[in-house]
């Protein structure tokens, strides 16, 4: 049997899900969605969504996202476009960027 791990979350990841969260359960709210409703447009159950509009840090992330984007949460750009640019120039930073990240060796002692 696999042993569970208990994963710690700082308090900023903690409390931005949190907000995440919040901003679902408005955005549904003011659609005048039910959970039932959204929970169905995404293809989760009731609880699952419950458990995404409490910033439950162990939902999947697509399913966050999807959730968001159904009510209207902005979360990097207002349109697809916005996001297709901020992706390209993303990419553009990342080409900059070393390869592989390597940790400092040890440092050589030449002091004879």
């Amino acid at each position: 049997m696999a042993k569970i791990h208990k994963r710690t979350y700082s308090r900023y990841a903690l409390e931005a899900l949190a907000l995440l969260g919040k901003s679902i359960r408005l955005g549904r709210m003011q659609r005048r969605l039910t959970a039932q409703e959204l929970a169905e447009r995404i293809g989760v159950s009731r609880s699952t969504l419950q458990r995404i509009e409490k910033g439950d840090p162990r939902v999947e992330i697509g399913l966050v996202l999807e959730a968001a984007t159904i009510v209207g949460v902005k979360l990097f750009d207002a349109d697809e476009k916005g996001i297709a640019a901020l992706t390209a120039r993303t990419d553009d930073r990342i080409a900059l960027l070393p390869r592989h990240v390597y940790k400092a060796g040890r440092r050589v002692e030449d002091e004879f």
